[in-house]
């Protein structure tokens, strides 16, 4: 079976929770994790699993002006942050804006990485993430994840670990053991 994680990153935290994620499908899928402005249609039209997350951006996926910040935050910023490649172009909004349908049924997940404060504050990209690929024909095969970086833009200790745990967790989901028998 093969999965892809589809990931927006600004300054790498969310890159590093796609890879954790992806070391955790790797138990039940042949797993490939490609930024959002690599992935194509046909990498999620092949998959059978579609895992796609990104970071919140007041309170809900980026748009072209919070990148546009965050770009200006990583310029003016004295060498703390560093901007990843391609994150000032195109993002999540608008590569499920262009997505079309997909394969009926077809399983997916969604995840955000936000910072540390309640998510009544901060909102969750994963949520519009995870309404948007519902849109598109997916189907979830779990509630959407967040996972917690700090003020200082680092991700909290051990959210690789939970994210790697989050993908083995989305491997048994999506495993034909793991879903139900329709009918039943």
């Amino acid at each position: 079976m093969r999965a892809v994680v589809v990931y927006e990153s600004m300054y790498g935290n969310t890159h590093l929770i796609a890879d954790a994620i992806g070391t955790g499908l790797e138990q039940g899928f042949d797993v490939t994790v490609i930024p959002v402005a690599e992935a194509d249609q046909a990498v999620v039209t092949e998959a059978d699993l579609v895992v796609v997350g990104g970071p919140t951006h007041v309170h809900g996926m980026s748009r072209s002006s919070t990148r546009k910040s965050a770009a200006d935050a990583a310029a003016s910023g004295g060498g703390e942050l560093t901007l990843e490649p391609g994150a000032d172009g195109p993002g999540l909004r608008e590569w499920l804006d262009a997505l079309g349908k997909s394969r009926p049924h077809a399983m997916a997940a969604a995840f955000d990485t936000r910072t540390v404060m309640p998510a009544a504050f901060t909102g969750r990209a994963s949520k519009g993430v995870g309404r948007e690929l519902r849109h598109h024909g997916f189907d979830l095969v779990t509630e959407p994840e967040s996972f917690i970086v700090t003020k200082e833009n680092h991700l909290v200790a051990e959210e690789g670990d939970r994210a790697r745990t989050w993908g083995a967790r989305l491997a048994d989901l999506a495993s034909p053991a793991g879903r139900p028998v329709a009918g039943s």
